[in-house]
């Protein structure tokens, strides 16, 4: 692998919240030392302080990256999200910035789809209230109430990465799978799609939710989509925390219309392990509670960390973006006898021109040149001269629209 212009030893790495060791491992194999891991979040305030000298960082879902953030980063070439999501960094002032963001959407699919699965044998099987009994001194065998999952009919709103991979696990234990999704997917196996959400909430035994957090799923299912479902349906929250209203999933809990629940996800969550926790789904009958684990396997954990940091790997040692949030995905082979320049701008008419002006009339050879835009950041990599690169990295700085230019090699 190329020599990046700035040294390795240089370059500042954070990982916040406990990010897997192979990600630290991945990065010291190729010479990064300053690696930095802690087990925590860190507030806004702490963050500014933290990221003033920071290169990457690497947080999970409780590590709120604000503009301020941001602002106090100025060092910043690349955030990596060692989970499913990027809600938790503000993308348009990182786009802004020319900050690429990369995080790592299926790498914890496994984890989750198989968790949904045992909540749905725990739920149907009423395991909670008899282990609850159990633990309580009370004999509490019974049959009344407890079913299979085999033939049931298993409801999936989301179909992406995550509902897809229940889909193939729900019918391999015989169970029929329709799901509803607002965007057209292609169905597996004998997986059926359904017209709407209402016409999946009535047929389905056992639904369950895999729909990121949006402005369009808060209270994805309130008082109302409660009483479309199946009496005594249980219900599979393992997405985000705001898709479902809690209090009134506890009435219907307690009317019976919904006969069971598992949740993982919360409106509310405690910064750190021991903090105090509430939700008003505590102390009802056949609820299942978990912390946001879904993810947390030590598989998916390793596998994340592998994803995550070989992508910001790739682009430091290559500017090679692809699964960026902000900067436009690109690929690009190594060009031999060059110096390779990354520069970011603003999507905006001329800089391209401008770029191959500047270089042109100071006769600097372009051995190279890739270009992708999204609607607000254009990205290109340049192979030019080794002889003429600073002189080249001092020109483009000067074109109207630059956010970024970094010499990579």
């Amino acid at each position: 692998m190329a020599q990046t212009s700035y040294p390795r030893e240089k370059i500042q790495i954070l990982f916040l919240e406990n990010i897997s060791e192979a990600a630290a491992r991945n990065f010291r194999v190729q010479g990064y030392t300053q690696v930095t891991r802690l087990s925590k979040a860190l507030s806004e305030d702490e963050l500014v302080e933290a990221v003033k000298n920071v290169h990457i960082l690497g947080i999970r879902s409780k590590t709120q990256i604000t503009a301020r953030v941001l602002q106090a980063a100025k060092k910043l070439q690349a955030i990596g999200c060692f989970c499913i999501g990027v809600n938790q960094v503000d993308l348009d002032a990182a786009r802004q910035m020319g900050i690429v963001v990369f995080n790592a959407p299926y790498s914890n699919t496994r984890s989750v789809a198989e968790l949904v699965i045992g909540a749905s044998i725990m739920l149907i099987r009423r395991i909670p209230d008899k282990n609850k009994a159990a633990h309580d001194g009370i004999w509490m065998k019974e049959a009344s109430r407890s079913f299979e999952l085999r033939g049931k009919t298993l409801g999936i709103i989301g179909y992406g990465n995550i509902g897809s991979q229940v889909s193939v696990l729900a019918e391999a234990l015989g169970m029929r799978v329709l799901f509803y999704d607002i965007e057209t997917k292609l169905p597996l196996g004998n997986a059926v799609d359904g017209k709407s959400l209402k016409e999946v909430l009535a047929k389905s035994d056992v639904v369950t939710l895999h729909v990121p957090e949006t402005a369009q799923t808060k209270n994805l299912i309130g008082k109302a989509q409660l009483k479309f479902c199946k009496k005594g349906a249980i219900l599979i929250n393992f997405a985000r925390g705001e898709v479902v209203d809690l209090d009134a999933l506890r009435k219907e809990i307690l009317s019976g219309q919904i006969g069971g629940a598992a949740v993982d996800v919360f409106p509310w969550e405690p910064e750190k392990n021991g903090d105090r926790f509430e939700t008003p789904l505590q102390d009802l009958p056949n609820v299942i509670l978990t912390p946001h684990i879904g993810g947390s396997t030590e598989e998916a954990q390793a596998n994340i960390g592998e994803d995550v940091s070989q992508k910001m790997l790739q682009y430091l040692e290559r500017g090679v973006t692809l699964g960026s949030h902000t900067v436009p995905a690109l690929a690009l082979p190594p060009q031999e006898g060059s110096h390779r320049i990354l520069h970011i701008h603003a999507n905006q008419p001329g800089v391209m021109s401008a770029i191959n002006t500047q270089l042109s009339k100071n006769q600097i050879n372009i051995l190279g040149q890739y270009l992708k835009t999204n609607p607000a950041i254009g990205y290109v990599v340049l192979d030019v001269d080794k002889r003429l690169s600073a002189q080249a990295q001092t020109l483009l700085k000067e074109v109207k629209g630059t956010i970024k230019v970094r010499v990579l090699y």
